[in-house]
């Protein structure tokens, strides 16, 4: 059992919230701040409930303290979205005297956000001192930055035990809810769209998901393994030679399972992966010898297309194409649309780059759940154990 922020009394308390304010900086300014703009529930939740809030994250991969990857952008951003009603201190450090004290003084509707958690390589190596240390700030422990719930570092998993309270925060309650959701009580037809490089990447989510799914559509670069272990011609298309015959083993279980694998029927064809490509139409399934496949064809988007729109649950990890190429992004835009034209169903985007794509287009709101993880997202669809959840629960 796992309890929630809002299950807490909290006043007066001092409230660790891991958060994920992992984001793109340039210079020193935010240039997406789409996490810290996910994480503002939970914040504002923790000070009205009158907590001592302590804000914790990693940016980047430091070696060592570098100043260029200070959370000091981070603190000057969420300030801003809190408004003037909070004010925002940002520590020199995640522990020490000095921070203790910081916390010690904290005033009602301050926030601290500690420097960055990696510049002590304990954080990444689960050091129990570290872990000690941290937890050494906080009377609970509220964890809320699901991205990196896959990861058992020091302020995911290592501090928990030594804090007399813990919690999920209300977007990692949210993720828990909707993929959690999606592996244990789908509504069917439940569709799963997976798409990107390498069908490596996606074995377990296939293994995982073919049991439960009433169809799995793919596309991406994967897709032409799959069309490569059936013999069909996938010209210059990127195939893992090493996984055709466990492309064929999945696609044999998918048969005994009479579960549909949906590979494409045409394609959008062109000779490099850049926008100087030309990309033209295939009648079918197969791709010329000098060309490669960069996108799903107009059928496939049709067929499936369809398969979206007569579902009632629908979970989709990896674009259908090379999406950041506007003359390549059509599968993947039209994978977008459907789900969010599809007001029936519960729609879940699996985190990474599908997440972005359906940033960039506008749809992410009309879409039920985005997970705000990538490779979380991955080993939760797995139906793996994540660290960071697992030490968030009570018996």
């Amino acid at each position: 059992m796992i309890r929630y922020i809002d299950e807490l009394q909290l006043t007066g308390k001092r409230t660790f919230i891991r958060v994920d304010f992992n984001v793109p900086l340039e210079g020193r300014r935010v240039t997406d701040d789409t996490r810290i703009r996910e994480a503002l529930p939970t914040i504002r939740r923790a000070l009205e409930l009158g907590g001592k809030v302590i804000l914790a994250s990693h940016l980047g991969r430091p070696k060592g303290a570098d100043p260029k990857l200070s959370l000091e952008p981070v603190a000057q951003r969420l300030a801003e979205l809190l408004g003037p009603k909070h004010e925002v201190i940002l520590a020199d450090d995640c522990i020490g005297d000095g921070v203790k004290k910081q916390v010690k003084e904290l005033k009602e509707g301050q926030v601290v956000v500690l420097e960055n958690l990696r510049f002590h390589k304990e954080e990444e190596a689960n050091d129990e001192t570290f872990s000690r240390e941290l937890a050494a700030l906080a009377d609970v422990y509220v964890n809320d930055a699901f991205g990196t719930a896959h990861r058992a570092h020091a302020s995911t998993a290592g501090m928990v035990p030594y804090v007399k309270e813990k919690a999920a925060g209300l977007l990692m309650k949210k993720e828990i809810e909707y993929l959690g959701g999606v592996l244990k009580t789908p509504e069917k037809p439940f569709v799963a769209i997976l798409g990107g490089s390498k069908v490596s990447d996606k074995i377990k989510v296939i293994e995982s998901l073919l049991p439960k799914v009433d169809a799995l559509l793919v596309g991406g670069a994967m897709a032409y393994t799959f069309l490569k272990a059936q013999g069909v011609e996938v010209g210059k298309s990127r195939v893992e030679e090493d996984k055709l015959s466990l492309a064929t083993r999945l696609m044999d279980a998918a048969h005994r399972l009479k579960t549909p694998i949906v590979l494409p029927v045409d394609h959008i064809v062109g000779t490099e992966l850049t926008d100087k490509s030309p990309a033209q139409e295939t009648p079918d399934n197969a791709v010329p010898k000098d060309m490669m496949g960069l996108d799903i064809g107009p059928k496939t988007r049709a067929l499936f297309t369809q398969h979206i729109r007569d579902a009632r649950t629908v979970v989709w990890n990896g674009p259908m194409g090379l999406f950041e190429v506007a003359k390549f992004a059509e599968g993947t835009r039209s994978v977008a649309t459907a789900m969010a034209n599809n007001k029936e169903a519960i729609t879940v985007i699996g985190g990474g780059d599908s997440a972005a794509a359906v940033e960039q287009m506008g749809l992410a709101d009309q879409l039920s759940h985005v997970s705000t993880g990538g490779g979380a997202s991955l080993e939760f669809l797995e139906g793996r154990e994540l660290p960071g959840i697992k030490a968030l629960e009570t018996r």
